[in-house]
């Protein structure tokens, strides 16, 4: 213990202090002031308790900072902790509570975070304890904000049909708009030809890319918000218990029932973990992957990507020009009422969008190819 003792944390380590320090010190001033504001007894008594416990916690840091001779200024609420008070003042304390909900989520993640990287005993024993004292902050900020969830876990995905849809609009949106400025640069088919397909392959490789990546970094989320689960459980089984027994009161389960079955999957690990990933991260069973998903999207855009260009391998410019149009537009409209199914928009008010859009891509498309010819020709008879 007093080689322990002697270990000096660097200059990062204490910058990181300091500032869970001023979070603290910020977040115990913000419940005084809620609490003060508060007409609801229950309510204020709920805050002031936040508060003392915050409180705790600022002494827990300056007594850490102390410990290794860091000299500490007396504790001030940042500007932004002040403008949160004074926003409370003026319109209501509900939108700052669901701000500290989020803050205390992540205070829950960055002590965790903390716990697992710092080499220092008596930082991990704090960072845990300061991760459990936090979690249990946003058991109580959910009853007063009415939500349910844990909310250090943020969990988004995406479905395959979205990316089918996507991917068809941004090939077709992209290549009508290059090939209407090709058109207005030159009537040479074969010109023609070769811009519309090389900016079909570009156009599909970069959105296959795109969505191989985005799939990529989903999948990795998910392992993430996994192994914190995982972790917590380990860490916290007292409060992961409790996260048990309301989401099993929530589906109807009698309360006292519900303590019985939540203590029963908590003991078993794995079990508590695939409950937990099922009911609360809504995490389900994958059916793709990165790879499937970067060529699906890819594949779709190339499809949209090449509408416009068809039209020019079996007639003439004149009459290519127009069918290229009539079917683009089409095309964009179809995607549009397609997309409304993703925006929950009206199917008709979206593919008009949809077609607006592409009109107006096409029309910048074809007035920049025009004025690039002209200019381009000029200076090249100049010299």
């Amino acid at each position: 213990m007093e080689q322990q003792e002697k270990i000096k944390p660097d200059n990062k380590t204490i910058k990181t202090w300091k500032h869970h320090l001023q979070d603290e010190i910020d977040a115990s001033f913000l419940y005084s002031a809620f609490a003060n504001l508060e007409p609801d007894p229950d309510r204020k008594d709920i805050l002031l308790e936040l508060a003392e416990v915050e409180n705790r916690h600022v002494a827990r840091w300056e007594e850490m900072l102390t410990s290794y001779d860091v000299k500490i200024k007396k504790g001030q609420p940042t500007f932004k902790a002040k403008f949160w008070a004074w926003y409370a003042r003026k319109f209501g304390s509900t939108f700052p509570l669901a701000r500290m909900l989020n803050e205390e989520a992540n205070e829950v993640k960055d002590y965790l975070t903390l716990y697992r990287n710092s080499t220092l005993v008596d930082a991990k024993e704090t960072a845990l304890d300061l991760a459990k004292e936090s979690a249990m902050h946003t058991e109580s900020l959910k009853e007063l904000t009415g939500t349910s969830d844990e909310p250090w876990h943020k969990i988004e995905s995406g479905g395959m049909l979205g990316n089918i849809v996507y991917g068809f609009n941004d090939g077709l949106t992209a290549n009508f708009g290059l090939l209407a400025g090709i058109v207005a640069a030159t009537s040479e088919t074969p010109h023609i030809l070769v811009g519309g397909i090389v900016g079909t392959v570009a156009d599909s490789l970069s959105m296959g890319a795109s969505g191989y990546l985005a799939a990529k970094s989903e999948q990795e989320v998910y392992e993430h918000e996994i192994e914190m689960e995982r972790e917590e459980i380990r860490l916290m089984p007292e409060i992961e218990e409790d996260e048990l027994t309301l989401i099993y009161a929530s589906r109807g389960v009698p309360k006292e029932h519900a303590r019985l079955l939540a203590q029963e999957v908590m003991s078993d690990p794995d079990r508590a973990l695939q409950e937990k990933i099922q009911a609360e991260l809504k995490i389900g069973e994958t059916h793709t992957t990165p790879f499937k998903e970067g060529w699906i999207t890819g594949l779709a855009t190339a499809i949209g990507a090449f509408i416009p260009v068809a039209p020019f391998l079996f007639t003439t410019v004149e009459t290519a020009i127009w069918i290229s149009f009539s079917v683009a537009m089409i095309s964009h409209f179809a995607v549009g009422a397609a997309r409304s199914l993703f925006t929950g928009r009206g199917l008709i008010r979206s593919g008009i969008d949809m077609f607006v859009v592409g009109l107006g891509v096409a029309g910048v498309g074809f007035l920049v190819g025009k004025l690039l010819e002209r200019y381009v020709l000029i200076y090249f008879l100049g010299n």
